[in-house]
């Protein structure tokens, strides 16, 4: 195994890395937004408001995505424990 295999492992498990924790990091963003204009325009400055509407969009993101994120990451996975057997031909 050389180098440039390497470099290509891990810039495509920075990429799976990235596509897998995006749906929930971006949900949990605009969640935290809009709670925050919430705040803003209401005057109502709770700091622990703003963790229960994350936390439950969190749960909702985890359990519609979750499946896709499981085959994303399992596949990834096999392909990865396939080319095992290659890495010593070279």
């Amino acid at each position: 195994m050389d180098q440039s295999q390497i470099m290509e492992i891990g810039a495509r498990t920075m990429w799976l890395t990235l596509q897998i924790s995006m749906p929930v990091l971006g949900v949990s963003l605009l969640v935290g937004l809009l709670v925050s204009i919430f705040q803003a325009v209401t005057q109502l400055q709770e700091p622990t408001l703003t963790f229960i509407p994350k936390i439950l969009a969190t749960v909702v993101v985890i359990v519609v995505a979750g499946p896709w994120m499981l085959n994303t990451m399992l596949g990834f996975t096999i392909e990865l424990w396939s080319g095992i057997p290659a890495i010593g031909r070279n």
